[in-house]
């Protein structure tokens, strides 16, 4: 085999070594949702206490993602994200230990700590390999980190149904997610900083063009995590659905944004990133005008769907937009990361103080305007999905590939 055939295949096992991380990852979300109930029950917590505990999980992440930077130029990033996807992994055991509200908090921030550490490393090389393929790959990510979930929620379901102790599930859980991580990042891109490269500061303001493209992510997160802590409540409240039927349409929008997401770089390679994100802001706000005026639970779960289908490859976007704007992709990763993150917190609880003030038809009709900012501004994605072509350096050793 010639040696532009070693490096070709080398490229791919880095992407498909990347892919395997950002599944891990999702995974442990993925199994620590469904045994939410059980913590809840076995820290006798109420659904204020329970929020509260939740909120230090966004915190966690927001106050560690500007770190994960300076610890790739540290380390390398192959040793970076070997090091903060076990320490992810592993930490999935510490909110079942969590006895009382004060150390499951504790245990939430340092869970949500690692998890935004993780997130901002495992998306960095992402952007890496998009520059040594010449070619969108972000939303095929983010499409595992979505399969990566589901599997993860799929085995905790199972092991809730059969009544596990989630400290036993748990700890079994983190030590198979531990290994596949730490095996998959043996094929990752190992950048090195340069001699004369500064590390990053520890913390530091995002830069400008990060606030533009998180603004752009904060609405499609916004309108997700309005869609999947609410949209059962819709169902149910508003159009008097089972809770069957009400669950389905959570299931609903998760399968519509996973398969998007899956498929999405085909289309951004195709119609690029904007007209993609302006396309996906279209569907959303006609999900979302479906979801304020049904009448019928079919309507609205429809709705959802198409609202799943229109945001699930704005943030992988943002992502890899931020990633090749400026010369520190981890920097600027975090800067958008802390923006989304942030939007995912804010959503929930904003959702449920309109509606409480008004109606959840209201909420909606706010997340509705939202999903019209993706089309009004996804210009600011316009270096999303270039994969730095015609940029692949010798350094990296990469060539494209042939065309069919």
């Amino acid at each position: 085999m010639s040696d532009v055939g070693e490096t070709r295949d080398e490229v791919m096992r880095a992407r498909y070594a990347v892919a395997a991380v950002f599944a891990v990852h999702g995974a442990v979300t993925g199994t620590f949702a469904t045994r939410v109930p059980w913590i809840q029950e076995h820290t006798s917590l109420s659904t204020g206490q329970l929020g509260l505990a939740l909120a230090f999980t966004a915190f966690g992440a927001s106050c560690s993602m500007p770190l994960a930077g300076r610890i790739s130029h540290r380390f390398g990033s192959r040793t970076a994200l070997r090091g903060l996807i076990a320490l992810w992994t592993l930490s999935l055991v510490l909110p079942s230990l969590a006895p009382n509200l004060y150390t499951l908090c504790l245990a939430m921030f340092v869970y949500g700590a690692s998890a935004g550490m993780a997130d901002v490393a495992m998306n960095a090389l992402g952007v890496e390999v998009e520059r040594l393929l010449g070619r969108s790959v972000m939303s095929g990510l983010h499409g595992m980190w979505s399969a990566g979930a589901l599997t993860g929620s799929a085995a905790g379901t199972l092991a809730a149904h059969l009544g596990s102790d989630a400290r036993v599930h748990f700890a079994l859980a983190a030590a198979v997610l531990t290994v596949l991580g730490v095996l998959a990042c043996r094929w990752v891109p190992d950048v090195q900083p340069t001699e004369d490269e500064e590390p990053p500061p520890r913390f530091a303001l995002p830069p400008r063009s990060a606030l533009l493209i998180g603004a752009v992510g904060f609405c499609a997160v916004f309108a997700e995590g309005a869609s999947l802590d609410w949209s059962a409540v819709f169902l149910r409240d508003r159009l008097d659905s089972s809770a069957g039927l009400a669950a389905a349409s959570t299931t609903g929008f998760m399968l519509t944004m996973a398969a998007a997401r899956i498929a999405g770089d085909a289309v951004v390679n195709r119609f690029g990133a904007v007209r993609t994100v302006r396309a996906g802001g279209v569907l959303a706000a006609l999900g979302g005008l479906l979801i304020v005026l049904a009448g019928h639970p079919a309507v609205a779960m429809a709705g959802f769907a198409l609202m799943g289908l229109g945001i699930a490859v704005v943030v992988p976007l943002c992502f890899a937009a931020a990633g090749h704007a400026g010369p520190n992709p981890s920097q600027a990763i975090a800067g958008v990361a802390t923006i989304t993150y942030t939007s995912g917190l804010v959503a929930p609880s904003l959702i449920g103080t309109v509606a409480q003030a008004t109606s959840l038809v209201v909420s909606f009709c706010l997340v509705t305007a939202l999903t019209c900012g993706l089309a009004g501004f996804a210009g600011v994605l316009r270096t999303a999905g270039r994969g730095a072509r015609g940029e692949i350096t010798a350094r990296a050793g990469a060539v494209p590939e042939p065309r069919s």
